[in-house]
């Protein structure tokens, strides 16, 4: 039952900044209100109140509303006109599609002389003899009914014949009442039955859900619930308020069904990212084209092009030393690198116009990185006696001899035959520069102070 609540009139009332005491039109159609309430305190100068397509069975609560001019309550469960005297501005009446089975309720509207359009198309009592001539006659101050406006002569005709009119349908009420009741009374018999069969039922399948159910036994209460629905609907039933009721609680009923099922958590299959083997996977479940490229700055740029319009709140990025995920709303994208990256370096950037994604990957070539220690080769010397193991000093690295070969590298260069290797000397060339000199004679004396011929 949804209750007509002070949120629900200022979340109507956008247009008049949320204020609900200055409220002049309020729109509360289609939202399956059981009773009118605490509008008549609320919202005193309504001029225009849209009620219709809920479940309001009476007309109640608006006789407070002085300044009322259109009162719409079609497609409602409205089977007796009252309550509206208070409504002195009222012009325009909506009653289309109800219940109105008592004829002579009409009359309660004499009051409100303001009165120029009524609608009762579609109320039980619109198919008695005479209908049109007595809501004529009742109601003087109207213009049009049904949408067909009333002429001076139609006016002055019916007040004529109003007595017998009367009578007539008066006769037809009675009966229509006495209907009515007979329908409550199956009405009734009918919902203790459907309650008894909904509560067997639900123990059926309280049941079936503790023991285990193949396939078959699953198809089967699927085709049973199909049964079911297309009778539902195809069972033929009188036109009444408690049918509507009906129908409206099974479709809420199978919407809030359908919710319960939403909310249930389904058993996806989880998909495989990396194989059992530690193999990263390529995959592009959200179909999105892109470009990996190589820079002068030896990077890696990844051009994922994701959707133009989509927030950036729903995009993950997570850069690995061999692989790039991104999961675009809820969907993954996984490319495995040809080359490792430094993930920390490693940026994302979201393009304002194009909405691509752009991941700077720098690489991890020429870092340097710590080499292991390698061992030493180690020299031996042995004894005939003693054998030890020297290792030399850090850096450097000396030649292993066999013991017994050190004689025999002694005598590498025989003694004896050493060469004296004395320091080169120039030899005088006769030739300088293509001149031929003449021998010098021994009787010649350099003197330093005469200074060279050139």
């Amino acid at each position: 039952m949804v209750c007509i609540s002070e949120d629900l009139i200022r979340r109507r009332a956008e247009h008049n900044n949320g204020e609900i005491f200055s409220l002049e039109e309020v729109a509360l159609h289609q939202q399956d209100i059981e009773r009118i309430e605490h509008i008549d305190k609320w919202c005193r100068d309504l001029k225009i109140l849209y009620l219709q397509n809920n479940l309001i069975p009476k007309i109640e609560n608006v006789g407070r509303l002085k300044k009322l001019e259109y009162l719409n309550l079609a497609l409602n469960n409205i089977e007796v006109i009252e309550n509206l005297e208070g409504c002195e501005s009222l012009q325009k009446l909506d009653l289309t599609v109800n219940f109105v089975g008592k004829l002579s309720s009409v009359e309660s509207l004499k009051q409100n002389f303001h009165l120029r359009e009524l609608y009762l198309v579609g109320n039980p009592c619109t198919e008695f003899h005479g209908y049109r001539q007595y809501v004529v006659a009742c109601l003087p101050q109207l213009q049009w009914l049904d949408g067909k406006e009333i002429g001076r002569g139609e006016c002055i005709q019916a007040q004529q014949e109003l007595d017998a009119v009367r009578r007539r349908v008066l006769e037809q009420e009675a009966d229509y009442i006495e209907k009515r009741k007979e329908q409550k009374r199956s009405g009734l018999k009918e919902t203790r039955e459907k309650q008894e069969d909904l509560q067997i039922n639900q123990l059926l399948s309280e049941n079936q859900n503790g023991t285990h159910q193949n396939p078959e036994s699953s198809s089967k209460a699927h085709t049973d619930a199909e049964d079911k629905e297309k009778e539902f609907w195809e069972k033929p039933c009188p036109f009444t308020p408690e049918s509507r009721l009906e129908a409206h609680r099974h479709l809420e009923d199978k919407r809030r069904a359908k919710e319960k099922e939403r909310e249930k958590p389904k058993n996806k299959t989880l998909r495989t990212l990396i194989t059992a083997d530690g193999r990263v996977l390529n995959i592009n479940e959200p179909k999105l084209d892109f470009n990996l490229t190589e820079d002068e700055n030896n990077c890696m740029l990844l051009d994922l092009r994701v959707y133009r319009h989509m927030d950036t709140s729903l995009l993950d990025v997570d850069v690995q030393p061999t692989y790039v995920r991104v999961t675009v709303k809820g969907k993954v994208f996984q490319l495995v690198l040809p080359a490792e990256v430094k993930p920390d370096s490693s940026t994302a950037q979201r393009s304002q116009t194009t909405g691509h994604l752009l991941l700077i990957l720098p690489l991890a070539i020429g870092e340097i990185k710590p080499k292991k220690p390698t061992a030493r080769p180690t020299s031996v010397t042995s004894n005939k006696n003693t054998r030890t193991e020297t290792r030399p000093a850090q850096g450097r690295e000396l030649l292993e001899v066999d013991p017994g070969l050190v004689g025999s590298l002694a005598n590498i260069v025989p003694k004896g035959n050493e060469s004296s290797h004395k320091p080169l000397q120039l030899s005088q060339h006769p030739q300088r520069c293509g001149v031929e000199e003449s021998p010098v004679s021994k009787d010649f004396v350099d003197d330093p102070e005469v200074p060279p011929l050139m």
